[in-house]
């Protein structure tokens, strides 16, 4: 079943149109209808005056920032436009990663952008870490460096036998089925896995097989190189415009704690990314 509901979250980082063409190459791709979502920044007038030079800064400060939304509108509309993908623009005012959970929740798939250190604009890492965890839903996240046109031809699947692998594998079988070449990478499969493990990962593969999906098996052997490390190598080895994962972690004392892993890979991605937790 192809993904007919998708949600891009679009702000004033470079990385924003890159974003935006992979969304709607997406979904022209699967016929999806496409949400735009920009979040306005809260701006409290009172508190901002105290601290600079009175309220009618803060409301030149909003006139600009939705300014700068209804650019986005209009570039968005004139993309969607362009190739005929039913579309809709929200513009919210929040906590951007509240609006993106609350708004991701009611889509078949998120598309993020990845965290740039060196962009004020782009969604901060804490932010899309709570949403990958607390969504519910597939996130695909797109590197700062934008994404090859080619989205999804060639997918690396990350198998370690874990509930978030497996929910990750099941929702990206709309891609999975399109992709012209898939392959399951299990690193150390003797050293840190056991036969039961074993027998999962060859049970997923002709699980796969029942959906028309040929994935051919990769067994990484961990040596001083971190995982994260391995399927980045592996994946420009490969050719790989996607890799699929699941994303671990959890919330502790209000704080997200992720695993190395899924950390590694929000930090150093050099392809996009879709995480399911």
């Amino acid at each position: 079943m192809p993904f007919r509901d998708i949600l891009v979250h679009l702000d004033d980082s470079h990385s924003s149109a890159g974003r935006l063409d992979a969304a709607v190459t997406l979904a022209q791709a699967h016929g999806a209808h496409l949400t735009g979502l920009y979040v306005l920044p809260v701006i409290d007038s009172a508190l901002y005056g105290a601290a600079y030079a009175g309220p009618a800064v803060a409301d030149i400060d909003l006139e600009a920032v939705e300014r700068r939304a209804q650019e986005h509108e209009a570039e968005f509309r004139a993309a969607t436009d362009q190739v005929g993908v039913r579309a809709e623009w929200r513009c919210v005012s929040g906590d951007a990663a509240h609006q993106l959970i609350l708004h991701g929740r009611c889509h078949d798939l998120s598309v993020l952008g990845q965290t740039d250190p060196q962009e004020p604009y782009s969604l901060s890492a804490g932010a899309g870490s709570q949403v990958i965890l607390g969504v519910g839903r597939p996130v695909l996240v797109i590197p700062y460096i934008g994404a090859a046109p080619t989205l999804g031809e060639r997918i690396l699947l990350a198998w370690n036998g874990s509930r978030e692998a497996a929910r990750a594998f099941n929702d990206a079988l709309p891609l999975l089925t399109a992709a012209a070449k898939v392959s399951i990478v299990i690193i150390d499969p003797a050293a840190g896995a056991d036969a039961e493990n074993n027998g999962a990962a060859a049970a997923m593969r002709l699980h796969l097989a029942r959906h028309g999906i040929a994935a051919t098996p990769v067994e990484l052997p961990a040596g001083d190189i971190d995982v994260g490390d391995e399927l980045l190598s592996r994946a420009a080895d490969e050719g790989a415009d996607l890799i699929v994962m699941g994303a671990y972690g959890h919330s502790r004392l209000r704080e997200i704690v992720l695993g190395g892993t899924t950390r590694h890979l929000l930090h150093c991605m050099t392809v996009p990314v879709l995480m399911s937790h």
